[in-house]
Formats: C-alpha cells, sequence, structure tokens
C-alpha cells in the first residue's frame, strides 16, 4: 500500500486541509483534486453520494496527489470495509458515542488479529504490489471517530483511549444542536471553544490527531492555530454556491443603471 500522505504531513507537525465531495461526479473531484488540498474526503453519509460515485472520485482524483478520504454514513461494518475496498485511506465515522462504538469502527476498519475486517481490497489493492496491502492497510489507514454529540464529549477520555483511533473528527453542527445551539460551522460560543481546548489537550497527550469541520478559510485557520491538525473547508456545494453567490451580487451591485 502507498504511504498516507495524511500520516506523513502528521508526521512533521504539519496540518491538513482536507477538500469535501458532496457532489456524485468525477469531474467536480478531479478539478477539486487540482485546487491546493493535502486530502479529499467524499461523503457518504450528508452527500449525494453512493458507493458508485466514490469509486469514480476515486479514480478522478487519482492522478493528482491529494489522498482519497469516505465519510460513511455510519458506524457499520459492511459500508466501512466496502469504503476501504473500494480504495479510501482514510475513514471518517459519524455520531461515535461510546467507547464501545470507537472499538466497534477500530474492529470493522482493521484486518485481524487488530481487527475484524473482511479480506478482499478489490480496488485498494491496485494502491499496492500483489499482496502487499493487508500487510500495511492497518498501519496506514487513517480512522476518525467524529465526537459531534454531548454524551461523546462526557465520555471523551475513554473515547480517546481506544486502540487504533487517529484522533477525532469534531462535526460542530452536530455538537452545537446536541447542547441547544444553532447548526453552524465555524463556532465561537464560549462553552463549545472550551470542549476544543479540551479535545485538542487529550489528544496532544496521546499522540492523537484532532480533526474539524470548518466554513470558511478564517475559521479554518483559528483552528489550525487552536492545534487542530486537520481542517476540512465547507464542501464542494458551498465553495461553488458561495462563489457564484459573490459574483451575482457583485455583478448587481455594479451595475450603472443602478446608480
Amino acid at each position: 500500500m502507498a504511504h498516507n500522505n495524511i500520516k506523513q504531513i502528521w508526521a512533521s507537525g504539519e496540518a491538513v486541509v482536507n477538500a469535501w465531495l458532496a457532489i456524485p461526479c468525477g469531474f467536480t473531484a478531479e478539478v477539486i483534486a487540482q485546487c491546493g488540498f493535502d486530502s479529499v474526503t467524499v461523503d457518504l453519509q450528508h452527500g449525494v453520494q453512493d458507493y458508485i460515485s466514490m469509486v469514480e472520485c476515486f479514480q478522478a482524483m487519482g492522478g493528482h496527489p491529494v489522498t482519497p478520504m469516505a465519510r460513511v454514513p455510519w458506524n457499520e461494518p459492511g459500508i466501512i470495509g466496502k469504503a476501504l475496498d473500494g480504495g479510501a485511506f482514510g475513514v471518517i465515522c459519524p455520531m461515535v458515542n461510546t467507547p464501545q462504538e470507537a472499538k466497534n469502527l477500530v474492529s470493522y476498519a482493521k484486518y485481524p488479529p487488530t481487527g475484524a475486517r473482511s479480506n478482499g481490497p478489490v480496488r485498494a489493492g491496485m494502491y499496492a504490489t500483489a499482496g502487499t496491502y493487508q500487510k500495511t492497510a492497518n498501519d496506514e489507514i487513517v480512522l476518525l471517530p467524529m465526537m459531534e454529540t454531548k454524551t461523546a464529549v462526557e465520555s471523551m477520555e475513554s473515547i480517546l483511549d481506544v486502540e487504533g483511533i487517529d484522533g477525532v473528527y469534531i462535526g460542530p453542527s452536530d455538537l452545537g444542536f446536541s447542547y441547544g445551539l444553532v447548526p453552524k460551522l465555524d463556532r465561537d460560543e464560549p462553552e463549545i471553544l472550551k470542549i476544543y481546548e479540551k479535545i485538542v489537550k487529550e489528544c496532544g497527550k496521546r499522540n492523537l490527531s484532532p480533526c474539524i469541520h470548518c466554513g470558511l478559510a478564517e475559521g479554518a485557520v483559528r483552528a489550525i492555530n487552536m492545534g487542530f491538525k486537520l481542517v476540512s473547508l465547507s464542501n464542494d456545494v458551498g465553495l461553488m454556491s458561495n462563489y457564484a453567490k459573490q459574483q451575482v451580487r457583485e455583478t448587481r451591485a455594479g451595475l450603472s443603471w443602478k446608480a
């Protein structure tokens, strides 16, 4: 298996800038893969992606130096193994609320003896010479349970103690939601920022990488300066629609007859 660029960036002490694909289109993936991101995640939970479109996105960005990952719909062995077999170098898994659920995730994503992942990396095996993928996959794959509820925060230390995860991925919308706040990405409420600080600190103690979904560059910079080691910038839909809206606004604002 080829080396995982995310792990190499982390080893150098830098932060990873991650893209997020909700659009089921290889061409979109190909364009995003050339924009300077370190990694690109296909979203199978809230995006319009399915398994085949995930594979097509991975194929489209294969010639570019980005690490392919998948956010699976749920903590379930079938889709986790299949996403990895399809070529994901990392799995982000939603709504992991207890240490047992984190242990289950490790079991689903790792080959024996560490886990119980079924053997058959049909497409992922192409990233390696014959028979070598299975030898290195357990070490190379990035495994990130999502910490996005009050329940998970209350079990933070015991979740982070689970052997086999590489960090946690914060979902700010759901996290805020579970504390009775409006769902949004770049949060600034003191009680949420305090949780972020604790997550960064507890990850640091265990040599784990805290990761977070962000909206705009400003929020991503703030997160990296706080100690987060991977930041996602919105998603392809958000980047496209925000820029389109901005250009339309500026066009209408600049029309001379409106003066």
